[in-house]
Formats: C-alpha cells, structure tokens, sequence
C-alpha cells in the first residue's frame, strides 16, 4: 500500500489563496456594517462596558459530531442562541450571528474558497497562512490600538503568559493584524497511555525504556491479553495522520530522541528541523518493523482518529501516545468491558537516555477582523467576558465552562483560556489532597476534584476520565514530573510564517507525511534519504537560512 499526497493540487490552492484575494473587497457576507452606532464606552474601564445600542458581529462555525451531540442534550439552547450567546448581548450589547455553519473538512474548504474570494465574516479566525494572506491582500485591520486600550489585564496576563511570540506571530510590518487565541505548549505534551489489565494479565511490568515498551507492543499482539483465545489484538494505535495529538506517533519517536515537528538547536546553536535529523530514520525503521510484525493496525494508513478509534472501543487496542485528554476518547472501551483500565505513564527513550518531551508551539488560531467593521474592539471584549467568566473572581465555571461534564465553552465563537490552567488545577488538587485542606481549590479544580470524588467515592463513571488526567497517577502527575525533570523541550522557533513558508510549507508538510507513511508502511529506508534531500531542495534550506535570521535578530534584541 502507498499513501500518495496530492502535492500539486495543494500548490494550486496555495497560490490561490495567495494571490487571488481581490484587494478591493470591502464587505462581509452579513453586510453588518454598524457604522453610525451609539457606542458610549465607559473611558476608565472600556473592558466590559456594554453598548447603548445593539452592536451585530459576525461569524463563520465550524461544527461536529462532538458539539451537535452536546447541543441535543443542552434543552432550549442551540448553537446560535445559547447561554454564551445570551450573556454576550445581556453584559456587552453584542448580537452574535453566523454567516454560515459547515462541518469538518467541509468548514476548512468553505473558508478557503471564502478567504480567496475576499468574501470574509466581521471576525475570522485563521491560521497564519491565512492570516498573512488577508493582511497582504488589505482585507483585514490593524489592532494594535484594540489590544492595548481594550484587552482586560486578566486577558493580557493570559494571552502574554509564554511570551510575546504568539503576538509576534501576528505582527506583520510593525502593525498587530490578529489577537492570537494563546495556547500552552505544555498541553501538547505526550504521555504512553496502557492497558493496565492486560499488563496485569500477562504479568509484565510498566514500561521504563523504549526496549520494555517493544516487549509489552509484541505481547499485546501475540500473548491473546483479551483472553477471547484468537489473535485479533494489536500493541499500539496509530492514525493515518501521524501528529494526531492521540494515536499519532511523536511520542515514540521521541523515545529515539527524534522530533519531527519542532526546530530544535544543533551542536553549534543554530535552529535545524526535526523532522530531517538522522534520529527520525531510526524511529521510522522501528514503526516500519511493528507493521510489519502485525503489531499496528494494518489499515491504520486508511485511517483518521474516529476510525481507528474504533479499535479501541472494541477492545483490540493495547497502548497508544497521546495527550492529557486521552481518558475521554479511551473511556469507550469501559463500555463494552468495564474492565478495562488504562493508566498514563511517562514517555520514555532507549536503555540508558532520558526521554525527552517535545513540545509543539500551541498557538495556532488567531482572530482578524474585516478591514470596513466599525466596532473592531468587540473582539477583544468578547475575550475579556469568556476569560472573566471562567477564570475571574466571581467565576461561574461550571455554567459556563463544563456543566455536568459537557464542554458548554464551545458553544462561544472564542474560547481562550489560562494555558496552564490544566496543570494548576492539578497542583491544587494535589496540594489539598496532602494537607487535607479543601479550602485553596479554585473554581475549575474543585468542580475537577468534586467528580473525581464522585467516581471514587459512588463509582460514577463519568469521573473516570478526570480521575486518570488529574487524579494522583494521572497525566498531570506525569506532567509536573517532566518539569521539575527539566525534560520538556519546547520548540525553538516562535517567530510565525516566514515568507518562503507562505508558498512552501503545506507542500513540505505533506511531502513528510508521504514520506513517513510509506516507509512505515514497507517502502525501503532510504527513502527517508531522498524525502531530506527533497525538502531541502523544495524551500526546507531556504526557510533554515529565514528561521535562523529570525532567532538571530532575536538574539541581538536581547543582548
């Protein structure tokens, strides 16, 4: 079997989405353009203040399976009028619409053909290619003035807390054309998710080198750990996307000391990409071997998460890397076997190295807002009340952040949030379980603590998934080890799309991922040889030599 990208088709829409943004276009589908309306801000506190008359903003959704099945549970709410939607109007006078909804691969192909037609929402969320192409094309406006006089100093502590990268990022000729939704690269850590029944039931021990994890992959397959007498069992899952942030494959090729989305430093300080480092060959030589010894799935090459997840409920998968929210994609398999038990455990790497923990820049969607729109400080506003809401102090985080276990913050078309609330939350729980004191948990982690109480104390299975990401084994456990280890490596290149990236990336992207496929998939090692010396003839050298003049610069403005 061989994987194929269409490269070529991606180089088309590309230079499409590059160049043929019309520069004249002045207006978004809903024609919402306020101008005119009574805005009677409060000047020494422009935060919060709500307009004297309705403002109407506009949006773009993308929805799913996940948001439409908690909508149908949600009585009397939907997705364009809903409790977020109400608080926006009641404390803002903001009118939140929707110039269309789509789902999945549908949304990213409508707003790419939006995007190239100039045919933009009041405020878009995009990514970086995509941003850079509507400030170059004059569609979009200059927010430099709105962060500054607008952004709540909740906000700016949240949104700056890694740093000013993701703001650099969106700073394109001096000017700050989006307000980065930040992210902590600390969430995209990966932990080595097991069955522990299974360990248990072929009496091996949890993993501490990538040897032991071989081991247990190959008694997984071969050693019937189901007990059902037949061999329809498989070590490890794997996703046809090989950076899905569960079920993909960073984890362990980590275990290699190989890293193969991230620029790293090479012994002589200058920023290299991970993914053309020798290391790389060796991990995929290893995922080629457990192909072909039957240990993967062997239609995983066919696959995205959902599908091969399937695996999983039905009980055939053995072990899988994946992020701290694992537990509740997992958790499917404890309804067909209550049995089941999973537990995190660190990443680890060869017999005498320590593993270390890649960690992908997190920021990766930023909000633009249309050239023409009068109130461009509704976005920053809107910010401000989602964060305050949920991480202020008067919040009302489980009504609306996660209301009895459903995720009701998706329900806002912005949803940023403290980065490393998620650990904190942690070491608050964690904090009040040794000294018995309940009394310092804050709102996020005494609604975590309460349901993981819950499954302790009453069984209730809801709690399960919060017990194995916070409880005292769970992933965050894990987490805090690999800070005070000094083991996370972050990514060393923070400075956005460079400008051979516009053009290049994508297309070297998927030459990487076609090329890893099919070497996993039986295609002889030294095609890895020819994809480096590909990507670096198709722009990788020349975005090295723009990567390296950026960490330069850097270098000098903090000397």
């Amino acid at each position: 079997m061989r994987i194929t990208v269409l490269i070529r088709t991606k180089l088309v829409v590309i230079l499409l989405l590059s160049a043929c943004i019309p520069s004249g276009h002045t207006r978004g589908y809903s024609g919402q353009d306020i101008v005119g309306t009574d805005v009677q801000a409060a000047e020494n506190e422009p935060h919060f203040s709500k307009y004297s008359s309705p403002v109407q903003v506009s949006f773009v959704r993308e929805s799913g399976d996940d948001l439409e099945r908690m909508i149908s549970q949600l009585p009397g709410e939907t997705l364009l009028d809903n409790r977020w939607s109400r608080l926006y109007e009641e404390k803002l006078g903001i009118q939140l619409q929707y110039d269309w909804i789509a789902r999945g691969d549908v949304y990213g192909q409508k707003l790419g053909v939006s995007l190239a037609a100039g045919r933009i929402p009041d405020i878009v969320k995009v990514n970086p290619y995509q941003l850079r192409q509507l400030s170059n094309a004059g569609l979009i406006q200059d927010l430099s003035e709105v962060y500054s006089t607008y952004a709540s100093p909740l906000a700016k502590s949240i949104l700056e807390a890694e740093g000013r990268g993701p703001f650099d990022a969106a700073t394109i000729d001096g000017k700050l054309m989006a307000i980065p939704e930040t992210a902590s690269s600390i969430e995209t850590a990966q932990y080595l998710w097991i069955r522990t029944d299974w360990l248990e039931r072929l009496q091996l021990h949890p993993p501490e080198t990538m040897e032991d994890v071989l081991e247990i992959s190959k008694a997984f397959t071969y050693r019937d750990p189901d007990g059902n007498g037949q061999q329809d069992t498989y070590g490890l899952a794997l996703t046809n996307h090989l950076w899905d942030p569960v079920m993909g494959a960073a984890g362990l090729m980590a275990g290699y000391g190989a890293y193969p989305n991230i620029w790293v430093k090479d012994a002589n300080g200058n920023l290299v990409y991970g993914g053309i480092q020798p290391e790389v060959r060796k991990a995929l030589q290893v995922l080629q071997n457990l192909y072909l010894d039957d240990q993967l799935d062997p239609d995983f090459g066919y696959k995205r998460g959902a599908y091969e997840a399937r695996l999983i409920q039905n009980g055939t998968i053995g072990m899988l890397y994946g992020e701290q929210w694992t537990p509740f994609m997992i958790k499917s398999s404890r309804d067909n076997d209550p049995d089941a038990e999973w537990q995190a455990f660190p990443i680890v790497a060869e017999s005498g190295h320590m593993a270390k923990v890649p960690l992908r820049t997190n920021t990766w969607q930023y909000f633009a807002v249309r050239k023409d729109y009068a109130h461009p400080e509704v976005i920053m506003k809107l910010m401000n009340l989602h964060l305050e809401t949920n991480w202020g102090e008067q919040a009302q985080y489980e009504t609306y952040y996660n209301d009895d276990s459903e995720a009701v913050w998706m329900l806002s078309p912005v949803t940023p949030f403290p980065g490393t609330k998620n650990l904190d939350a942690y070491r608050q729980i964690s904090e009040a379980s040794r000294s018995g004191d309940p009394s310092g948990l804050q709102e996020e982690a005494a609604a975590i603590q309460k349901r993981i109480e819950a499954y302790i104390k009453e069984d209730v299975e809801s709690g399960w998934g919060w017990n194995q990401t916070y409880g005292p084994s769970g992933a965050f456990s894990i987490a805090d080890g690999y800070e005070r280890n000094g083991q996370l490596l972050y990514d060393q290149f923070t400075g956005g799309i460079t400008d051979t990236m516009i053009d290049r990336q994508m297309i070297l992207n998927d030459l990487q991922l076609e090329a890893y496929l099919n070497i996993i998939l039986g295609n002889p090692i030294e095609e890895f040889d020819q994809f480096v010396d590909n990507w670096r003839k198709l722009g990788g050298d020349q975005i090295t030599t723009e990567v390296n003049a950026w960490l330069n610069s850097k270098t000098t403005l903090e000397h």
